[in-house]
């Protein structure tokens, strides 16, 4: 994920301020730890370089060294580091199954007794995300409600009234407005997978009741259940009004001005469906590195007959872990660090992004994050991203998808292979 330029100088700045005043001044050691993050250019990455020197600088004894990893390769490569025994100390956590697998092939260490009484406190029901059980392996550093990101600009200019996008059929409208207004609709990176299956999701989720959609979180839904060849039906119906970009199943999500992202930043597509983290992101491929300054938010729309509740939202929670072999209590105390209200004030600054404190949530102060975040406020439920929630089941499913929006099979042959996936 990226970052705002905008407040770069003050946050960075504060953050020096804050240095000594948030940092475990003792019970550390001498440690040297490695540290894993997807914060590959602008303040994002500024922001984990001054995390680290403000750590290091209250523990004199305590080295971190970063290596970044682009986020589509992060799983892969963590998968591949904990198979060759050799897991950063400090790694990406997405949660989910993902961490469960992580957790149950010993990779990741139970940090429950480590977490400071005060971030505890204040994370409260967050930390749950990192949690099984009773354990905690994680702590997690945002919130990211997921939804269309749009230009406002392009929007006005095409005549579409964003306020109005209630029904899949009022996207569909808009869609064909803004291809007239000679701009890609929407933009779509679904050569990465995971972006395109998540229209799956959002279509599921409107399709399939609250316990249905929890079960397939679960692993465990009822494939047979009509609503799920309902979504997938859904969205092969949607895509054949051609809504998406132009080779949209051999565009990237987020590597440069001709990504799914890059296009929405470059006023080449009116609007994308993806997380929270998309603020940072798009901002990172504009061309003077700023946050776009039209860029708003409005949630997946009603699907007609749908059997879940049409205001419910996908989300995810990134956060952090430390390895099985990382030194403690200097691994946690980091962790514990960067999760104090100074430094998620900072973090949200840094990343445009809903901080997992809620105490620095009065860092949220870009127009489009202060839609979603009302959003999810007023979600009644909210679902963590299904591959996340399925582990390595979820990239299969994500495979099923492309295959679908690629014409190689109908809904039923879809289906058919996430029915394979999850067996």
């Amino acid at each position: 994920m990226r970052v705002n330029l905008k407040i770069m100088a003050v946050g960075l700045t504060a953050l020096a301020l804050l240095a000594t005043g948030c940092g475990t001044k003792s019970g550390s050691g001498s440690a040297t730890m490695t540290f894993w993050h997807n914060a590959t250019q602008g303040p994002g990455k500024a922001y984990w370089e001054q995390a680290v020197k403000a750590f290091e600088d209250a523990n004199p004894g305590v080295k971190i060294t970063i290596e970044i990893v682009q986020n589509e390769d992060l799983d892969g490569k963590l998968q591949a580091a904990m198979q060759a025994d050799n897991t950063p100390d400090i790694f990406f956590q997405r949660g989910g199954q993902k961490m469960a697998d992580q957790v149950a092939a010993g990779k990741v260490a139970d940090i429950t007794s480590l977490v400071d009484k005060t971030v505890k406190s204040q994370l409260a029901g967050g930390l749950s995300v990192t949690m099984i059980g009773d354990k905690v392996y994680g702590i997690p550093t945002s919130m990211m409600p997921e939804g269309f990101w749009y230009s406002e600009d392009l929007f006005k200019a095409a005549g579409v009234d964003a306020a109005s996008i209630k029904t899949i059929d009022d996207l569909v409208t808009a869609a064909g407005k803004l291809k007239a207004s000679g701009v890609a609709p929407i933009s779509l990176g679904a050569q990465d997978a995971w972006p395109a299956a998540h229209w799956f999701y959002q279509f599921g989720l409107r399709q399939c009741s609250k316990a249905e959609a929890i079960a397939m979180t679960s692993g465990k839904p009822n494939l047979d259940d009509p609503c799920w060849l309902a979504a997938l039906q859904s969205l092969a119906d949607f895509a054949a009004t051609k809504p998406f970009n132009d080779g949209f199943l051999t565009t990237v999500a987020q590597k440069g001005a001709g990504s799914s992202a890059g296009m929405v930043a470059n006023h080449k597509a009116g609007m994308e469906l993806m997380g929270a983290w998309n603020v940072g992101v798009i901002g990172s491929l504009t061309p003077d590195q700023k946050n776009l300054p039209d860029l708003r938010f409005f949630p997946f729309p009603s699907v007609a007959g749908g059997k879940g509740d049409q205001a419910a939202m996908m989300s995810g929670n990134d956060g952090y872990s430390c390895s099985n072999k990382a030194p403690q209590p200097a691994c946690a105390n980091f962790l514990n660090f960067f999760a104090s209200t100074e430094q998620q004030k900072l973090y949200a600054a840094a990343f445009s992004t809903i901080p997992a404190n809620p105490t620095a949530a009065d860092a949220v102060v870009d127009p489009a994050m202060k839609q979603a975040t009302q959003a999810l406020g007023k979600s009644p439920y909210t679902l963590l991203w299904f591959d996340t929630a399925l582990g390595q089941k979820g990239n299969e499913l994500n495979k099923a998808v492309v295959a679908l929006l690629a014409g190689q099979v109908d809904a039923a042959g879809a289906l058919a292979q996430i029915k394979a996936a999850l067996a």
